[in-house]
């Protein structure tokens, strides 16, 4: 018997339906995940996994954002990963869409969506620049580093030096605290501030400082902190 035909056809016909009908919305996240696993594996039951695993990550966000390694060890098959994954990257793809081409300062609340997406979900810390020219328009987008911000010293350097290589005239650093609590710490305060200092010598402008975790965001700028 066909699929579609099947207790579990006719159950995703019915998600797929309210999907049009209602938008993203219309579906519960372990629903949307239960669909995504569909693809991989048409004729299995995927809803109990779907529940698990939207519980064990503790939402669907930290589950689309895992890395293919901690998939695995969930039982995960290649094919379901990939499925995972691609949504991942075409929800990332599609905010990244609404800051291309526009100046950043005046696309906040979207860079700030996307950055929150692509970081604020990972277990591994990460220091991310965007590179802006005169018109505050995006240069590039780049990881610089993994792990935390300490050896400020060392960090500014590469910072300004790429920065000075791209033809930079200001840049916005983002990192993401994985413990979820975007605060910003003792190291993260020294960094900013070191980089404003040797910014200010090569006239770089140092814009903001974003930090991003599970709990939300927070920008320096908007806090007083520089």
């Amino acid at each position: 018997m066909a699929d579609e035909e099947s207790g579990n056809g006719g159950h995703r016909a019915r998600l797929r339906q309210r999907l049009f009908a209602g938008g993203e919305e219309a579906l519960l996240d372990h629903e949307l995940v239960e669909y995504l696993l569909a693809l991989a594996v048409p004729r299995r039951d995927t809803k109990p996994l779907a529940k698990r695993l939207v519980a064990s990550f503790g939402g669907i966000g930290p589950l689309l954002g895992a890395d293919p390694e901690t998939l695995r060890r969930e039982g995960l098959s290649e094919g379901m990963i990939g499925a995972l994954k691609i949504a991942e990257a075409s929800a990332l793809r599609l905010l990244e869409t609404r800051v291309e081409g526009r100046p950043i300062l005046s696309s906040w609340d979207a860079l700030g969506d996307y950055l929150q997406a692509a970081m604020g979900h990972s277990a591994i810390e990460e220091v991310r620049v965007l590179f802006l020219n005169a018109k505050n328009l995006l240069v590039a987008n780049e990881a610089m580093w993994t792990g935390s911000v300490d050896e400020s010293a060392v960090h500014v350097r590469e910072i300004i030096a790429r920065a000075i290589t791209l033809g930079a005239t200001a840049l916005i650093i983002v990192h993401n605290h994985p413990s979820g609590d975007p605060t910003p710490s003792s190291q993260d305060i020294r960094l900013t501030r070191d980089l404003i200092e040797a910014g200010r010598h090569m006239k770089i402008a140092i814009h903001d400082h974003v930090i991003v975790g599970a709990q939300g965001r927070s920008s320096m700028k908007a806090t007083g902190l520089i």
